[in-house]
């Protein structure tokens, strides 16, 4: 009887799915092990990558067959591996992915084995999985919350952040106020394109070192403040002429969105202007990272994306409108508020 290979497009499919958390588990495997620093620094054979990050041989042998196939690196066991692209944005140097990779290896990751727990009764699967808030586990914990700044820059650098000047001048601004600004970038970015402007960043305290090394670094110290508060209590700047909200809404609910959007709009002027930055969740199909990642603010720690509708019903509540809207990479929007008419 001759092999039965008839095509089983959906099977496949199917299986593809039920397997991507080893995609992501392979990877990470690598990123923590450092194999392509490893094969960087001249280490292309498995014996001598393993040798060198202290690793099984044979584990790494078959770990570099799979990454082979998902791009990662290039070459074979005779001729030895390279880096692809994929595998030199998971080196351990400034602006790669590699600690995107290892937030969403290790704590994420142990997060979303939980998530059943999110859609049964509504509770984070990272509570579930930790005993506490995303927020808690990272003020107690700072090797992890320098590792999360760091994260969130790198996807800053990676996905969209440097094209919101290209479509919101910020030239004439004399002062810009990030608030929840992270690590800076943003911020840094903006002041970039306002040569004449200051900055002001507003953020919980254990996130300020980063900032404030990034910021003194790219714009000078004497151009940026960084102020330590929560964004719900500490005194808004009054009448800057731009104000940034950066992937900060996504993590709140609507009634909180309102109370901040609200604070926000209570400081700004006649001419002012807030700047909104999320990814917006199409109808269809359209559109893959934004209901990702609708799903995993759930699974974290209770927040999602919205539509354009949701963000337009936000802003009125507020006593704002959104004035225009403008696609970013990575599927994210800048949309720009101002007082509603």
């Amino acid at each position: 009887m001759s092999p039965d290979t008839t095509p089983r497009p959906a099977a496949r499919a199917t299986i593809d799915l039920i397997t991507a958390a080893w995609h992501t588990q392979a990877v990470y495997a690598a990123a923590k092990l450092g194999v392509p620093d490893l094969i960087a620094a001249g280490h292309s054979a498995p014996a001598d990558i393993a040798r060198a990050a202290g690793a099984d041989e044979d584990a790494v042998r078959r770990l570099l067959r799979l990454l082979l196939r998902l791009d990662v690196v290039d070459g074979d066991e005779t001729e030895g591996y390279r880096n692809t692209s994929v595998g030199e944005l998971l080196r351990d140097r400034p602006g790669s992915l590699r600690d995107v990779c290892l937030l969403y290896g290790e704590e994420f990751y142990q997060a979303w084995g939980d998530s059943i727990e999110t859609f049964r009764t509504g509770r984070t699967g990272f509570e579930k999985a930790y005993g506490q808030s995303l927020v808690g586990y990272l003020r107690e914990d700072s090797d992890a919350a320098k590792r999360f700044q760091r994260a969130m820059r790198a996807q800053a650098d990676n996905f969209a952040f440097d094209a919101v000047p290209q479509h919101v001048d910020f030239s004439a601004d004399r002062h810009v106020v990030d608030i929840a600004g992270g690590s800076g970038q943003l911020l840094s970015t903006v002041l970039g394109s306002a040569p004449g402007a200051r900055g002001t960043l507003i953020d919980l305290e254990h996130t300020l070192p980063i900032a404030r090394a990034h910021l003194e670094q790219s714009v000078g110290a004497d151009r940026a403040e960084v102020v330590a508060g929560d964004m719900f209590t500490v005194p808004i700047p009054q009448e800057a002429d731009t104000y940034l909200l950066s992937r900060v809404l996504g993590d709140w609910s609507d009634d909180e969105c309102v109370r901040l959007l609200s604070s926000i709009r209570e400081a700004m002027a006649p001419h002012s202007r807030l700047v909104v930055i999320e990814m917006v969740v199409q109808d269809g199909r359209a559109g893959l990272l934004a209901p990702l990642w609708d799903l995993h603010l759930m699974v974290v720690n209770g927040g999602h994306q919205r539509s354009a509708q949701e963000y337009r019903e936000l802003a009125a509540r507020s006593g704002l409108s959104i004035d225009r809207a403008v696609q970013l990479p990575m599927e994210a929007c800048a949309m720009v508020l101002t007082h509603g008419g």
